[in-house]
């Protein structure tokens, strides 16, 4: 996993609204922590999310999500190296080399936002094979087989926080024609902000995030058209704030059972290092540690369908937690979530 320009940076750099100088002249680096160190300053002054991404808590650069298809992406926009520094490049020259990097990599992700929005309409499955050369044998038996299951596919954008983004609207949806469900889902949601909160989580940083994961559900309760919930994911600063909130959720739960999770974990990180570097922070890719975690911490079974070059014609479903009955159908191709339906 690479990471993205030369040093790290701030999430709304790309906005325009802090200068590399200002950063270098000793302000906070944003970031959301794990429990007991949730920031002031991981939230934007204003309502609007940052549109790239937190820090990590070890202050390095995070790589955006869907790696595979933003190098797609990138490959088919035209490059513009920045010049070379010289061997005697000063601080000046150095800050200008990072912004021209920091400049490309925001056209690259303005032509992915352009191409795909946050959450797309329900479109036919076999749309999938248009995607795949005709004599790319293994994808295209493999979707053959996806459609003996499923009908329908819902696609994310590959931002780094499609796997949230496609749980949180994929539940939701189902929530439209599931009164029950969306009373019990309701009530574990309306709590868990003060289950943070007794973890250590800061509550004056997290409870805007919360707010709004409420008010969609509330939405949700009085019946919102699908139309209406669909522009509400597609409107970045509502979309965040939900992806922001799911991953808090996620990183409670992690540390809540650190003792299960820590098992899984390579490299000798701690459940707190991992949350910090791997969760917390916006674009960064999730796997199945995260999906568990998520599953858990809201009690929505989810299934996914494991699409990839392995061997067999059939993608491989793995049930989180195993052997329940899932609430959520997600396709996952390497890099990248989708939402399935029968």
């Amino acid at each position: 996993m690479g990471c993205i320009g030369c040093h790290a940076r701030a999430p709304w750099l790309g906005a325009g609204l802090l200068s590399p100088r200002l950063l270098g002249a000793g302000l906070p680096s944003p970031r959301l922590r794990g429990a007991g160190s949730v920031t002031q300053s991981a939230l934007p002054a204003g309502r609007p999310l940052p549109r790239k991404c937190f820090f990590s808590a070890a202050g390095a650069p995070e790589e955006q999500c869907g790696a595979g298809q933003r190098r797609k992406m990138a490959a088919e926009v035209p490059q513009q190296q920045p010049e070379p520094l010289g061997p005697d490049a000063d601080g000046v020259n150095c800050l200008a080399y990072d912004e021209a990097i920091m400049a490309q990599q925001d056209r690259i992700q303005q032509e992915i936002a352009v191409q795909n929005p946050l959450v797309s309409e329900r479109l036919e499955l076999a749309v999938l094979y248009k995607e795949y050369a005709q004599d790319d044998h293994i994808y295209q038996q493999k979707i053959k087989d996806l459609l003996q299951k499923y009908s329908y596919i819902r696609k994310t954008r590959p931002d780094g926080n499609c796997f949230y983004r496609a749980f949180g609207f994929a539940h939701l949806e189902a929530l439209l024609e599931d009164s029950q469900e969306l009373q019990r889902f309701k009530e574990i949601s309306a709590r868990s902000k003060d289950e943070l909160v007794a973890q250590g989580f800061t509550e004056f940083t997290i409870e805007d995030f919360h707010n709004t994961f409420m008010e969609l559900i509330e939405r949700v309760e009085r019946g919102v058209p699908l139309p209406e919930l669909l522009a509400a994911f597609n409107e970045p600063s509502t979309s965040d704030y939900l992806v922001v909130y799911l991953r808090l959720l996620t990183s409670g739960c992690l540390q809540r059972h650190r003792r299960f999770f820590e098992q899984f974990l390579e490299g000798g990180r701690s459940i707190k290092e991992f949350c910090q570097q791997e969760v917390e922070p916006m674009c960064k890719e999730s796997d199945h540690i995260h999906i568990i975690a998520l599953a858990r911490a809201l009690q929505v079974p989810v299934l996914v369908e494991y699409m990839d070059r392995g061997e067999g014609g059939a993608t491989n479903p793995h049930v989180f937690p195993e052997g329940s009955q899932p609430r959520v159908c997600l396709l996952y191709r390497p890099g990248h979530y989708d939402i399935l339906y029968k």
